[in-house]
């Protein structure tokens, strides 16, 4: 009986595709040859709304923000127009991740983790506001012959930075 065969081997794929798909269901899906992840954020949520959720779903989750940089600042100073809000968080969550940076203490050069918020033109050229971070699954791909617990742990902590984007991006407090 070859039908059931052909119905497993069809699972079998998507079920392989569903490992670029995302943990949350009205997100965009993860382009896994990238090693950025933008949303946009949700209409009617501000840029002051974003930093104030940033900051109290960060610590909701256990992430501490150790450093932000606001590069549109930098660039004023230096009396180039930022054409818009550019500003990078650093967030960290040593219960999440640590396995990678004990199996390959190189990966350090990753840590901590990496939160943009942005503007950028849309279709009609109106500025909007983006979140995004850097994957820690394809900052792995970096590490020569990664070890499983690495690897578990990279996704971990990705799918965790993903659910807090999310909350953010939504302006939840």
């Amino acid at each position: 009986m070859q039908t059931p065969l052909n119905l497993l081997y069809l699972l079998m794929v998507m079920s392989a595709g569903c490992a670029t798909a995302n943990p949350v269901n009205d997100m965009p899906p993860i382009d896994p040859n990238s090693a950025i992840y933008e949303v946009p954020v949700k209409e009617g949520v501000s840029y002051q709304d974003l930093l104030d959720s940033l900051k109290s779903v960060s610590a909701g989750m256990n992430y501490v923000s150790p450093a932000s940089f606001n590069i549109a600042e930098q660039m004023k100073k230096r009396d180039i127009d930022p054409q818009g809000i550019k500003e990078v968080h650093a967030v960290c969550n040593l219960g999440m991740g640590t396995e990678i940076m004990l199996d390959h203490p190189e990966f350090i050069v990753f840590a901590p983790c990496r939160i943009a918020i942005y503007e950028k033109p849309d279709a009609n050229q109106k500025l909007k506001l983006y979140i995004a971070l850097d994957r820690p699954t394809y900052d792995l791909k970096s590490i020569k012959n990664p070890t499983e617990r690495a690897k578990k742990s990279a996704q971990e902590l990705e799918d965790g930075l993903i659910k807090l984007i999310d909350k953010v991006r939504k302006g939840d407090i």
